[in-house]
């Protein structure tokens, strides 16, 4: 990847892991755009939906609707948040989300470098011919602690919190980009958490592209 041109990085990243703030870092290192909670609020504006409703309508899997209904399920870092009794908007699929996010992210990636966090971005900028893909993951435990430091739940919720995200997001994932989100073959930079704090894993990406 070549930093004198115009670029972008994709973080994919597993919920707790720390992936969301390694990339804001990343992205003020290198003085570029960070993209994230800028997006879902494009779709809220665009389709009138809360965030929790269109995070919902993403990961939606047949049947999944009446097992979370009535379930509480914040997102560590991230817009995700399910109340119990919420009415969700049919007439509003995940193929118009889909279609709307990707055009957003292929937007973005043409006006300036950027940082983009999630959104299928390894997948949907998969022809962008300046881009660094990075996956960024940690064990369970790991996850788990920093679900419950940073929300304040339970070890059971926090559990619960990563269930849920992980089906919803790799349901995503498989609907629209055919491939899993655990296939390290879609990223250039994998990093394990477990072993990095997050300025670490900023440093990592930086000597990759030669900015350390």
């Amino acid at each position: 990847m070549n930093t004198k041109e115009k670029f972008v990085i994709t973080i994919s990243r597993e919920v707790g892991s720390g992936g969301r703030t390694v990339g804001r870092k990343l992205a003020e290192k290198l003085g570029v755009r960070y993209c994230d909670k800028q997006l879902i609020k494009k779709l809220t504006e665009m389709f009138g939906l809360s965030t929790s409703e269109i995070e919902s309508i993403k990961g939606r899997k047949k049947g999944w609707l009446e097992d979370f209904f009535s379930r509480i399920t914040p997102e560590f870092g991230s817009e995700m948040f399910i109340p119990k009794g919420v009415e969700y908007a049919p007439e509003v699929t995940s193929n118009e989300i889909f279609n709307y996010e990707s055009q957003v992210l292929q937007s973005l990636a043409e006006e300036s470098s950027c940082v983009i966090a999630g959104r299928s971005g390894f997948f949907v900028l998969k022809d962008h011919p300046n881009k660094l893909d990075v996956f960024i993951h940690a064990s369970k435990p790991t996850r788990v602690a920093r679900i419950m430091r940073k929300q304040e739940l339970s070890e059971k919720e926090a559990e619960e919190v990563i269930s849920y995200v992980d089906k919803a997001r790799e349901n995503y994932i498989q609907k629209y980009a055919s491939t899993s989100r655990y296939d390290l073959r879609n990223y250039d930079i994998v990093l394990n958490m477990d072993y990095l704090t997050e300025d670490e894993a900023v440093e990592v990406i930086l000597k990759a592209i030669g900015q350390d």
